[in-house]
């Protein structure tokens, strides 16, 4: 399986573009293959991201906002859930893999 980021490569939002850009970031400096999905470019992929978040890590309100990570069909979770895997150094077990490159992870 293949991680998939869901990003939105135009967004006015700069918090949502440092995110997505940590996401990335810290993925390429682990050697983690992954794929970005950007949801402004296909209707039908944003479509299927809202689709496959499941219903209890939706927003009560609005749509849930980039990025969103999966693992093939299996979804991961969000930004800050990514982000306090990355601080217990739990990112491997969030991402569903094995955590072979567990010891070059960020401090």
């Amino acid at each position: 399986m293949v991680i998939r980021v869901f990003i939105a490569s135009s967004s006015g939002f700069v918090a949502i573009k440092k995110k997505q850009q940590d996401v990335v970031r810290f993925l390429e400096a682990n050697k983690i293959e992954f794929e970005e999905v950007d949801i402004t470019m296909s209707e039908e992929q944003r479509q299927w991201m809202y689709k496959n978040i499941p219903p209890e890590k939706k927003p009560s309100q609005g749509n849930p906002l980039p990025p969103q990570i999966f693992n093939g069909d299996r979804y991961c979770g969000d930004y800050d859930s990514f982000f306090e895997s990355k601080e217990s150094n739990t990112v491997f077990s969030f991402l569903g893999l094995k955590s072979r490159l567990a010891s070059k992870a960020e401090p």
